[in-house]
């Protein structure tokens, strides 16, 4: 069976170098996916859940902002965050969910707001990223 690479880059560490099956991945504008073989492309990155097949098991990593490339069967993503779900700390993140639960009600401007939005959007997909890993058994 056809696999591609996946390689997972932050600017601080490699998180991921495999030979996978599938890649889903979290762009700007929704969830996309990527098979062996496929055509080759540039994606700007959102906040979510990147998963991967391997071997029949699905893999959870969380990923915040960045760029996706495709290309001769190699996929790289170069993100601002990445965290494989078993990396995830469920207490931090569900603080810093709180936190920003409790910003949120008292933003006062629209840029504390909008940076409350993101960093509540970032806890949310950590802890649905972890619970995932979970149900997956990667974890």
């Amino acid at each position: 069976m056809a696999t591609l690479k996946l390689e997972i880059v932050t600017p601080d560490r490699k998180v991921l170098s495999e030979d996978v099956d599938y890649v889903g991945a979290p762009g700007i504008m929704g969830e996309f996916g990527i098979l062996p073989n496929h055509v080759p492309f540039l994606s700007a990155l959102g906040i979510g859940n990147l998963h991967y097949n391997q071997d029949g098991k699905a893999h959870y990593v969380f990923v915040s902002g960045g760029f996706a490339e495709v290309s001769h069967n190699k996929v790289t993503i170069l993100a601002e965050v990445a965290e494989k779900a078993t990396e995830i700390d469920s207490d931090r993140a569900k603080l810093a969910k709180e936190r920003a639960e409790k910003r949120a009600s008292a933003a006062k401007e629209k840029m504390d707001a909008i940076r409350n939005q993101t960093a509540l959007k970032r806890a949310i997909m950590r802890i649905s990223c972890k619970s995932s890993g979970l149900d997956a058994g990667t974890c």
